[in-house]
C-alpha cells in the first residue's frame, strides 16, 4: 500500500512526515525540479522572502524538531522588534507580547486602554468587520502596529482585511513565549526543506521531482491512477491520494471544488552583501518596506499586501527600497558597511501569494473529497491565515484522516 503526496511544498512534506512515521509507504511527487514550494524560491534553495515564526506556532516548531532542525531557527530580535518610523523619523524597540507593554518605552505608539480594550475586542465572536473598521477610533494604533501585523499574518489591506480572522491570530499570542520571534539561521530551505527530505529518506520515502499531475483518474468516487503526461501510476486497492497543490492546481485537477478566487501578492528583494554579523529582524512604517531580514549572506525585505509594487521591475524596487534598508540600518547601528548605491538585487513576485483573508470568506472545501484522496494546504483551512503554521497543519490533518480511513478499511 502506497500513498502518493501530490506536491512537496510545507504542507505536502508534513503530510509525508506525519504517514512515514506512521508507518505508511509514502511516495512524493513534486511538479517543479526542487521541491519545497514557496519556501524555495531562490537558485541557492534560501527562502523568498523573510519568513518568521512565532512561539505560538506550536505545529510548525513541532515539525522543526520532528526533522532535527529546531535548533536552526533563532531569535533575532530577544528584547523586543526594532521599528524605525520612515515618516517621523523616529525608532523605537517594541515588545511583541503584551505582557511587555508595562513597559511605556516599549510599548506600541498609540497604545491606550481603548486600544487594548479593542484588542482584547477581536477574541469574541460577533460579526465580521474590516480590521480597518474595528480601529478606526484608534489611528495611530492602527499604524504602528495593527496594520503590519494584519499585513504580515494575513497579507490583505486592513482596509478589506477580516477582524476575525486576526483575532484568531492575536488569541493564540497571549501564552508565555508565544510572541517569540524566530526565523531561519540559513533559509527555508537549508533548514526546513532539506532536513524535512532528509528524514523523509530516513523512513524510505521516495520523492519524484520534475512530476507535474495532468489528471487524476476517478472511477465510482475514488481515484484510480495518475497521470503525469509521460507515466500513468495506477492505484492499487489500498493506494491513496494527499493532494498538497495551491488552490488553482486543485481546481484544475477535482472540477468543481470550492477553492479561494482571489489572491494577494508578495514582493520580496534580496539585496547581496556578505557581511559577518549576527541575524537581525527590523520593522519600517512608512515607507516600501515592511519587514527586513539581515544574515550574513544577504539581505531580504517584503512588501506584503503588495498590489500597488508587484510590478516594479527589479531596478525599480531596489531603488526604493535599499535607501529605507539602509536608513534602518544605521539607525539601529547594524554592523558592517551600508553604502548609498544598493548592491545587486534580485526580487521574487509572487502574485498569488496566497488568498485574500476578506470579509466573507468562500467555506473550506472537503477535507476528503474522494474516498481515497484528501487535501492539505494552507489555504484548506478557513479558519487560519495561510501561513507556514497553516501549512503544517493542514499536512498533518490530511495525514490524520487518511489515516484513520486507512485503519478503518483494516478493521472492516
Amino acid at each position: 500500500m502506497t500513498v502518493h503526496v501530490i506536491g512537496a511544498g510545507v504542507a505536502g512534506l508534513a503530510a509525508a512526515l506525519a504517514l512515514a512515521r506512521a508507518g505508511q509507504r509514502v511516495a512524493l511527487h513534486e511538479a517543479t525540479p526542487a521541491p519545497g514550494g514557496r519556501a524555495r524560491a531562490l537558485p541557492d534553495g534560501t527562502d523568498n522572502g523573510t519568513h518568521a515564526l512565532l512561539g505560538a506556532n506550536r505545529a510548525a516548531l513541532r515539525f522543526l524538531t520532528a526533522i532535527g532542525a529546531r535548533e536552526a531557527w533563532v531569535e533575532p530580535e530577544p528584547l523586543g522588534l526594532p521599528v524605525l518610523d520612515l515618516e517621523e523619523g523616529t525608532a523605537r524597540r517594541v515588545a511583541l507580547s503584551p505582557l511587555g507593554w508595562g513597559d511605556a518605552a516599549r510599548r506600541p505608539d498609540g497604545m491606550s486602554l481603548g486600544g487594548l480594550f479593542a484588542l482584547l475586542r477581536l477574541a469574541i465572536p460577533g460579526p465580521d468587520r474590516s480590521v480597518a473598521a474595528a480601529f478606526a477610533a484608534h489611528p495611530r494604533l492602527l499604524r504602528a502596529l495593527v496594520e503590519p501585523l494584519t499585513v504580515a499574518a494575513l497579507n490583505t489591506p486592513v482596509e478589506e482585511a477580516s477582524a476575525r480572522l486576526l483575532g484568531a491570530v492575536l488569541r493564540r499570542l497571549g501564552g508565555k513565549g508565544a510572541a517569540r520571534l524566530l526565523v531561519a539561521r540559513q533559509g527555508l530551505g537549508p533548514d526546513l526543506v532539506a532536513p524535512a527530505l532528509a528524514t523523509l529518506g530516513c523512513h524510505g520515502a521516495s520523492l519524484r521531482a520534475g512530476a507535474r499531475l495532468r489528471a487524476l483518474v476517478q472511477a465510482e468516487g475514488r481515484v484510480t491512477a495518475l497521470d503525469f503526461g509521460d507515466t500513468i501510476i495506477a492505484l492499487l486497492p489500498g493506494d491513496a491520494v494527499v493532494l498538497a497543490v495551491p488552490p488553482w492546481e486543485a481546481a484544475r485537477l477535482l472540477p468543481g471544488l470550492p477553492v479561494p478566487q482571489r489572491h494577494a501578492p508578495i514582493l520580496n528583494v534580496h539585496f547581496n552583501r556578505v557581511e559577518e554579523g549576527p541575524v537581525r529582524f527590523l520593522g519600517l512604517l512608512g515607507g516600501l518596506s515592511q519587514w527586513v531580514l539581515v544574515r550574513p549572506t544577504g539581505v531580504s525585505v517584503t512588501v506584503s499586501a503588495a498590489d500597488a509594487a508587484v510590478g516594479l521591475t527589479d531596478a525599480e524596487a531596489a531603488a526604493r527600497i535599499w535607501p529605507e534598508v539602509r536608513q534602518a540600518a544605521l539607525r539601529f547601528r547594524l554592523p558592517g558597511a551600508w553604502p548609498e548605491a544598493p548592491p545587486l538585487a534580485r526580487a521574487v513576485r509572487e502574485r498569488r501569494a496566497t488568498p485574500r483573508h476578506g470579509l466573507n470568506p468562500p467555506p473550506a472545501p472537503p477535507r476528503r473529497p474522494l474516498a481515497n484522496l484528501v487535501l492539505a494546504g494552507d489555504w484548506t483551512l478557513a479558519a487560519l491565515p495561510a501561513t507556514i503554521e497553516a501549512a503544517v497543519r493542514s499536512g498533518e490533518a490530511a495525514a490524520a484522516v487518511l489515516g484513520r480511513a486507512l485503519r478503518q478499511r483494516v478493521v472492516a
